[in-house]
């Protein structure tokens, strides 16, 4: 897939042709370098890598300072490749959110999950805890229960769904309207929610 890579602003609403108000995120979308170009006979497949993001040279090592110089850019902080662009792109050319999407197009948007820590049954599975106060119960009423047999198979099987490390995932959110392209603040706004906390980096595929 074809696609950009950018940073969530955050979350707003606007208006459609028929007035009802639609919840949508603001993406901030390239511009994006070509920092390498794959190809069948080189690499084994065709892609195109792209960077985004600037940082400075101290916090790159030299393998990474040669990759930029050789793309005729600066050090970038993300790099993503992707597949089938419909033109073909040389190394150092740089894409912008106008040259990818149009409005009414449909992407995907890959990020990665708020990190929510160490959680119980009830908030990571939405388990209904033990119920009430009943039968001598005392400070129960969140808690897993039974988790497994007795003498057979005596052991708790794998996979079973228990309290744990929450969020922090790659979550990928497909078939997201683009409601809004603006090329002058490299914004672009896309209907519902994406994945991630403000200011972390998206991958926008077409």
């Amino acid at each position: 897939m074809s696609g950009l890579i950018g940073k969530k602003i955050g979350m707003t609403s606007v208006y459609n042709a028929d007035g009802q108000a639609l919840a949508c995120t603001v993406i901030e979308t390239g511009p994006c370098v070509v920092t390498q170009v794959r190809s069948v006979e080189k690499d084994g497949y065709k892609a195109v890598q792209l960077g985004y993001g600037d940082k400075k040279e101290k916090h790159s090592n030299k393998p990474e300072l040669g990759h930029f110089k050789k793309a005729g850019t600066t050090p970038k902080r993300k790099l993503v490749e992707f597949k089938e662009f419909e033109k073909e792109l040389n190394l150092g050319e740089t894409l912008t959110v106008a040259d990818v999407f149009t409005e009414a197009d449909f992407v995907d948007v890959v990020g990665t999950a708020k990190g929510r820590g160490f959680q119980g049954v009830v908030k990571r599975h939405g388990f209904g805890g033990v119920g009430g106060q009943t039968h001598g119960q005392h400070n129960r009423g969140r808690h897993p229960g039974s988790i497994g047999a007795c003498s057979f198979p005596s052991r708790v099987f794998k996979g079973l769904r228990m309290a744990g490390r929450m969020g922090g995932n790659r979550v990928t959110v497909q078939n997201l309207r683009v409601l809004r392209i603006l090329p002058e603040q490299n914004l672009l706004v896309v209907s519902g929610s994406i994945p991630g906390a403000k200011n972390s980096y998206v991958i926008i595929e077409k």
